[in-house]
């Protein structure tokens, strides 16, 4: 048994940071469904509900830094407890880039990638919020399978993002510059967003790893 894990058995620690952990996953799973909505909803309405979950998100990482700085002992390591809090807020981060995208470009609609990797986001961070409540459970060999289908997901809409971008060289919108560079860039914003639950993932597998 590592040093610090006798510590954290035969001390008090406070498993709240385990509450803003998850937390962060609901808000970030609550800001890719808001932003999907964007397929029947104004961008403006979009814009303004994923903003409002960003505000949650970033008070409940205040929080976690807070209790992080009065709090000795934790139940992970404090590095580790840092990392995933930003990661988690990064993937809420990344969909209001990508509503506020929308909203920039005055985007009408989304296109068939858009809607597609919209849905992939809707996925990979609902598998993030039922992942990140293993952590408290202790049960690693979960966490290790559910970061499996995340990859999967992330490959997928990777595979997405490559076919769109190369198929809009081809298409009337890439004869039109501006129209190209609006699609582009919300296509970008969309994927990273998929990818950034991919890091989440891997942050995960390494706590499996390090823990189980």
């Amino acid at each position: 048994m590592a040093l610090n894990d006798l510590i954290r058995k035969l001390l008090p620690n406070d498993d709240h940071f385990y509450g803003y952990l998850e937390e962060l996953g609901r808000l970030g799973h609550d800001a890719a469904v808001a932003l999907a909505r964007f397929k029947s909803a104004p961008a403006e309405e979009v814009q303004k509900a994923v903003q409002e979950i960003e505000h949650k998100a970033d008070n409940v990482v205040r929080q976690a830094e807070d209790a992080l700085a009065r709090t000795f002992v934790t139940p992970i390591d404090r590095e580790d407890l840092h990392r995933l809090t930003s990661e988690l807020d990064d993937i809420v981060d990344r969909t209001n880039l990508s509503a506020r995208a929308f909203s920039l470009y005055r985007l009408s609609k989304l296109t068939p990638p858009m809607m597609e990797l919209g849905d992939k986001l809707v996925l990979t961070t609902a598998l993030i919020r039922d992942l990140v409540p293993l952590l408290r459970a202790h049960r690693y060999g979960d966490i290790v399978e559910g970061v499996r289908k995340v990859r999967q997901v992330e490959k997928e809409a990777d595979t997405i993002y490559r076919a769109a971008i190369a198929q809009m060289f081809d298409a009337p919108a890439a004869a039109d510059y501006r129209e190209f560079v609006k699609q582009k860039e919300a296509l970008d914003d969309l994927e990273a967003a998929v990818d950034y639950c991919d890091k989440v993932a891997d942050t995960l597998s390494n706590l499996a790893v390090k823990h189980g």
